[in-house]
């Protein structure tokens, strides 16, 4: 066969690998999606991974995943994969109902032996043809191939059989084309301490990479179509690294130090991670003894001066909420960064959902509001945990960042921005004016009615906060009704005076005279601009618009809506953004798609909500 002949041209690919959690499928696919990135694609990530710490091997509950699209016009990690590579029986049956018809399977031939389909739960011993797969198999010895290649190395058998997710990751590579010189950069970066480690990887990457260009007859090879990149430095990142980053920013543009108090939970730990290694620029990252104590240490900063923050997801958000109404009746800047994951209690920790939104807008004693803010991607993380720290510090109030669990921990190509492109964040410092005997703690700026940050140790700016209510005159400690009233009033006016300092609400895509408006939040962006697109592409017109900005929401939120006959409102949970929406603007028609399962959206079911809708 001409090898030409056996090359398919894409636009995009996805790619999803399949096997037990300590088989290192993140790994590889971490890796694929840096090369990617590398060579000029778009790249959007879904790592999907179990709770269950190490269950047994080759059980069907010890399944991790990692999905991964690349090419052009990504938004998406894909409703479904290209190629499945599925390490063993029980990853080839959890992941095969994610392989499109026609796909290719490639598979460890040298795992599917009589006990590893009965650890898997197969009746027969025939699994390819008990899952009813007549797409193409692959069936390569990933593991006799992987041994021999590191016959001569030295390393033990536990050692030598880690390598085999980099065999696959060199057989990938060869399937789409992709130079291995990136791999090698990302596997020697992981294992520079380890030089006897890397060199064992990067032989098994070349043998992998290698049998695939010896079997090229059997299997089409993809070469995959890529973008005309903006100039700069471009980088593969996940929301987790990028909302640290974006911390990072802020407090340069801010020139005030940032502090993070947090303790460990999935899968916000990563933020932790990130800012613990920041010492450079001068980040104090500090993992306390429990939600509580991170929380009021972030608050402790913040009154000393610092930019302070706190990440958790929904379990800790709650047990952080009275803190967080100690930081609203002080009326201190912080950041509260929720990567939201499935519940309630302790719910699905590594699965993904939107079911914080009420909890954030509301889950606080007393009349206790805050700003509430939501990143779109991974890379927009970046963006929002910056523009969180703005509104926090300018306008003197607690944020809370909704971020979740797909976009945390899923990546995409991101070009890292020149300081330039973000604006000075200006805290708003006591006044030189005011710097006398005259000035009391709860003095505030009459445009945004954000009271004055005073740094303790300001000669002239000595003061007490405490969760008690203070006179809206003096500061003093006040049990007033009627001044207790006025200052409700005006810390519910403070944040809404925010809505002055935001974007305005824009329709993303779409057709510009639909009678139906799309409309998200947070990180299902990807997949409802996708679906948006394809139903215009259909000749169904429809608009799509993304809130990034929940309280308050953009001044022009409610003109917007009622241009359109109907408002559907899609979101992972039962309906809680539709709810406020509704609450909000009761004379717009309001519509709701929902998905409660632990999972992102796919494109086509939105397609197929937004369609059965229409048709009522």
């Amino acid at each position: 066969m001409n090898e030409k002949a056996n090359v398919k041209v894409l636009d995009k690919v996805v790619v999803r690998f399949s096997g037990d959690s300590g088989d290192g499928m993140q790994l590889a696919g971490n890796i694929f999606t840096n090369v990617s990135a590398g060579v000029g694609n778009q790249v959007s990530t879904f790592p999907d991974y179990p709770a269950e710490i190490r269950a047994p091997q080759g059980s069907l509950g010890g399944v991790s995943g990692f999905q991964v699209s690349a090419g052009k016009n990504v938004h998406t990690p894909g409703d479904s994969a290209d190629v499945l590579v599925a390490m063993n029986p029980a990853a080839l049956k959890q992941n095969v109902k994610f392989l499109r018809k026609g796909g290719v399977i490639i598979v460890d031939i040298d795992s599917f032996k009589e006990a590893d389909l009965k650890k898997a739960l197969y009746k027969t011993m025939n699994p390819f043809e008990e899952l009813g797969i007549t797409d193409t198999v692959v069936e390569v010895p990933v593991t006799s191939m992987t041994k021999a290649a590191l016959a001569e190395s030295g390393l033990d058998n536990k050692a030598v059989l880690k390598c085999r997710n980099i065999f696959t990751l060199g057989l990938i590579c060869w399937l789409f084309d992709r130079p291995l010189e990136g791999a090698l950069r990302h596997l020697h970066g992981k294992f520079a301490k380890k030089p006897a480690i890397y060199e064992a990887n990067a032989k098994v990457l070349e043998a992998g990479y290698n049998y695939g260009a010896n079997i090229h007859a059997s299997v089409p090879t993809y070469r995959i179509d890529t973008e005309d990149p903006r100039p700069g430095v471009y980088t593969d990142i996940n929301g987790n690294t990028a909302t640290a980053w974006g911390l990072i920013m802020a407090s340069e543009k801010s020139g005030r130090p940032l502090f993070l108090g947090s303790y460990p939970i999935t899968p916000a730990t990563d933020i932790l991670h990130e800012l613990a290694k920041r010492k450079d620029l001068g980040v104090k990252a500090c993992q306390m003894e429990d939600e509580i104590a991170g929380v009021c240490s972030a608050i402790g900063a913040s009154f000393a001066g610092s930019l302070a923050a706190t990440s958790t997801s929904g379990p800790g958000l709650a047990l952080k909420s009275e803190g967080i109404g100690l930081a609203v009746m002080a009326e201190l800047p912080l950041v509260v960064i929720d990567v939201q994951r499935g519940g309630p209690s302790t719910g699905l920790p590594t699965k993904t959902e939107q079911t914080d939104l009420m909890q954030a807008l509301y889950g606080r004693n007393g009349e206790s509001p805050v700003a509430v803010v939501a990143p779109c991607s991974p890379t927009d993380c970046f963006t929002m945990a910056f523009e969180a720290s703005r509104i926090a510090i300018e306008h003197m109030t607690p944020v809370i960042l909704l971020s979740d669990a797909f976009i945390g921990n899923g990546s995409s190509a991101w070009r890292i921005p020149e300081a330039s492109e973000y604006p000075e964040i200006k805290p708003r410092f006591v006044p030189e004016n005011l710097a006398n005997s005259n000035w009391q703690p709860v003095m505030r700026d009459e445009q945004t009615k954000a009271r004055y940050w005073a740094v303790p140790g300001t000669p002239g700016l000595a003061h007490r906060l405490g969760g008690l209510e203070r006179d809206a005159a003096s500061g003093a400690l006040s049990n007033d009704p009627v001044n207790h009233e006025k200052m409700v009033l005006l810390r519910k006016e403070k944040v809404a005076r925010i809505a002055d300092d935001i974007p305005a609400l824009e329709i993303a895509c779409g057709c510009a005279d639909a009678d139906t408006l799309l409309v998200g939040w947070g990180g299902t962006y990807g997949h409802l601009y996708t679906a948006a697109q394809q139903l215009n592409d259909e000749g169904k017109p429809v608009a799509f618009a993304h809130f990034r900005y929940i309280n308050p929401l953009p001044a022009n939120t409610g003109d917007l809506l009622r241009r359109y006959k109907r408002v559907i409102v899609a979101e992972l949970n039962t309906g809680q953004f539709a709810d406020y929406l509704q609450a909000k603007f009761p004379d717009v028609d309001i519509r709701r798609i929902n998905k409660i399962q632990g999972q992102p959206f796919l494109v086509q079911e939105i397609v197929e909500g937004v369609n059965k809708i229409n048709e009522e």
